[in-house]
């Protein structure tokens, strides 16, 4: 039987009376890239982190490969949060060194040559590239290491549609059968033809955890549909 590379069992994070998550059940297999979808404030971003280990529980259990989150789960892992996290004054080539140094699985032809087809130079600086050019090189960085489990957070949200293809052609491209993808984002309709499973997250819980193709013939709408149906205001 296949073991899940992500799984959560009656997770839960409180910030004193608050509940971010409530008792999540969820788990993700290899192969597969799951979108975890929900309105602002769901507890997307709090999943995320606790599976890259930048926050601990407070009941439940998540567990990468088996194991908590820690320093063994680092190198399974590779992370884009959704915010923006590198040195500005370094040089885009200064960086694709910096992780070649860091991280023992990552493939620094792979991302020169992704570098180049967006037009980005190892020469320039972070600080003096647009918003969207910047989040593009994080997640160069972030693809062209082999990890186990992806884990995006709105990896998308600030790169023009333009890029978005060919954005989604690098998640699609770049990751193996051995490996997973959750990535978070509210550009569902952008989104939804690269990916196999979605999680509907709501205010801390799963409100629908299908596959896309579950979705499209049992229920006979787009992921997108669905998704303004049940979070409708």
């Amino acid at each position: 039987m296949q073991q899940a590379i992500l799984r959560c069992s009656a997770l839960t994070k409180a910030y004193g009376r608050t509940l971010a998550l409530d008792h999540i059940d969820l788990e993700v297999f290899s192969g597969r890239i799951v979108g975890l979808l929900g309105p602002n404030g769901s507890g997307k971003t709090t999943l995320i982190k606790l599976a890259n280990g930048l926050l601990s529980p407070t009941a439940g259990e998540i567990l990468i490969d088996g194991r908590r989150p820690g320093v063994e789960t680092k190198r399974l892992v590779s992370y884009l949060p959704d915010k923006e996290y590198l040195n500005n004054w370094m040089r885009v080539g200064d960086l694709v060194d910096f992780f070649a140094d860091f991280y023992i699985d990552f493939d620094r032809e792979r991302a020169v040559e992704m570098l180049a087809h967006l037009n980005i130079s190892t020469a320039d600086r972070l600080k003096d590239l647009s918003k969207g050019n910047r989040e593009k090189v994080q997640l160069i960085l972030v693809m062209s290491r082999r990890a186990r489990l992806y884990l995006l957070d709105e990896p998308i949200g600030g790169v023009d549609p333009a890029a978005r293809d060919y954005i989604l052609r690098t998640i699609i491209t770049n990751y193996s059968p051995d490996s997973a993808i959750l990535l978070s984002t509210h550009l569902i309709a952008d989104v939804e033809k690269v990916l196999d499973d979605v999680v509907f997250i709501d205010r801390g819980r799963v409100a629908l955890t299908a596959s896309v193709d579950y979705i499209r013939e049992e229920k006979g709408k787009s992921v997108d549909e669905l998704f303004r149906e049940v979070f409708r205001c």
